[in-house]
């Protein structure tokens, strides 16, 4: 890692902050909200895996939050350009339906 690399992919105190206000809402799907029936479940661990299994995607983007409620699908997270959220996006969107996902994805800024 190169000097100041690490600082480039931080994410700025306001910009958590802010992520974490919109969390706080109770409508505002999170991980620790997700509904724990099978089709659900095996919604988000098929994204997951497509993910995962996606070698071309940094870490970050396979580590995007996939939330699966009642066949809706929220992905969150931080990946490092725009064409990863665009991958990742599409990838939940072959699996789950295009109209069924919400993208909350964020691009670290360089």
């Amino acid at each position: 890692m190169e000097h100041g690399e690490s600082a480039a992919r931080t994410t700025s105190t306001a910009e958590w902050l802010e992520v974490n206000q919109r969390d706080q809402s109770q409508t505002e799907p999170t991980a620790d909200r997700q509904k724990e029936n099978p089709a659900d479940r095996q919604l988000a661990q098929q994204i997951r895996r497509a993910l995962v299994k996606d070698k071309s995607l940094s870490s970050n983007a396979h580590n995007v939050k996939v939330i699966a409620q009642d066949g809706m699908v929220t992905l969150k997270g931080p990946v490092n350009s725009e064409s990863e959220k665009q991958t990742v996006e599409a990838k939940a969107a072959q699996i789950a339906g295009s109209d069924k996902v919400t993208s909350d994805i964020q691009v670290r800024s360089k």
